[in-house]
């Protein structure tokens, strides 16, 4: 007889989570965002030598899970504002989510393409499969409404390839497919900088997709948390705004 799935994930929960310090600050990230936490950590820390910080990168949908099911995360930095908005709405948070940063769609291969043509890209006979995020991730229905608002979707919908995350989504499109709906943060990192603009990626035209609002929310778990608030209150920073911005997103 199996397990059922949610015991599953509680129990995978309580095996990842062992190795989180009590006394450490918590901060549940965004995949997507991995590319500019640990600039902000260390410039975080700079300020803050005494707040120990511990990062936990997942696809918004699996760290939203987890805090449903008592993760100790403190602050919850997500790829839209869908997933803290419905934890608030439950009673999750101490505060409602706001906005840190916008994200934004490129399509990337690692060999030159024709990217003069954009998004019809995709139509080639010399691209067989196309790296994407799954259906419910932020980037991933980012993704499906552009391919969907330049009708381009149909006729290339069995080449896609989902990925659980968009950090997966970019190994993929490395890897194992001809090109991948990435987002811009992942091209600023060492490893990526051998690549150039209209040679191997091409930003998505914005017009096509609902603008990526990445959310910020403090969790109940913080309630009694200093440190958190104060990390809350840089990541909102203009100092914290000028690491985003350098990682290739939107700032207000």
């Amino acid at each position: 007889m199996g397990i059922a799935p949610s015991k599953l994930l509680f129990l995978s929960l309580l095996l990842g989570l062992v190795t989180l310090n009590a006394g450490t600050l918590n901060v549940a990230v965004a995949s997507n965002v991995s590319y500019a936490i640990q600039a902000i950590k260390q410039e975080f820390t700079k300020k803050y030598p005494d707040t120990k910080i511990q990062i936990i990168l997942a696809s918004s949908g699996k760290l939203a899970a987890q805090i449903r099911h008592g993760a100790p995360y403190h602050i919850f930095m997500s790829a839209d504002m869908a997933y803290p908005e419905a934890l608030f709405k439950d009673n999750l948070t101490l505060l409602t989510p706001v906005l840190y940063a916008k994200g934004s769609l490129v399509m990337f291969s690692t060999t030159p393409q024709d990217f003069t043509l954009g998004i019809n890209l995709v139509n080639s006979k010399l691209i067989n499969k196309i790296a994407i995020a799954s259906k419910t991730a932020p980037y991933g229905i980012a993704t499906l409404q552009a391919l969907k608002n330049s009708s381009t979707y149909e006729n290339n919908k069995k080449k896609l390839v989902y990925a659980e995350s968009i950090s997966q989504t970019l190994s993929y499109a490395r890897i194992a497919t001809d090109i991948g709906f990435i987002s811009k943060s992942a091209l600023f990192t060492p490893q990526m900088f051998q690549y150039t603009k209209n040679k191997h990626w091409i930003e998505v035209n914005s017009k096509l997709y609902t603008p990526i609002n990445q959310g910020i929310v403090i969790l109940k778990n913080a309630i009694a948390n200093k440190e958190a608030k104060v990390f809350y209150k840089f990541i909102l920073s203009l100092e914290a705004k000028a690491i985003f911005k350098k990682f290739g997103y939107i700032v207000e």
